[in-house]
């Protein structure tokens, strides 16, 4: 059980960084480093944008129970 845990730990960290990275920049900061910053935005979000962060959130649910649970396994295992 623990081994699947860390499994599912391991690839939806993958998946939250590349789903992270795949939104759009809001603002200043390092995405108009590196130009960014030159594109006009677009008012509102579109259907993609809103199924991202559907997409996010689900993944960033089931890390968060990937990691209580390997915490859990563990607290009780040691």
């Amino acid at each position: 059980m623990e081994i699947a845990l860390q499994v599912v730990l391991i690839i939806s960290s993958v998946l939250l960084v590349l789903l992270i990275l795949l939104h759009r920049g809001r603002g200043g900061g390092l995405s108009t480093l590196f130009g960014g910053g030159v594109q006009s935005s677009l008012s509102g979000s579109s259907v993609v944008e809103k199924n991202l962060d559907r997409l996010t959130l689900f993944v960033g649910a089931i890390w968060l129970i990937a990691i209580i649970g390997t915490g859990l396994l563990v607290r009780v295992g040691g």
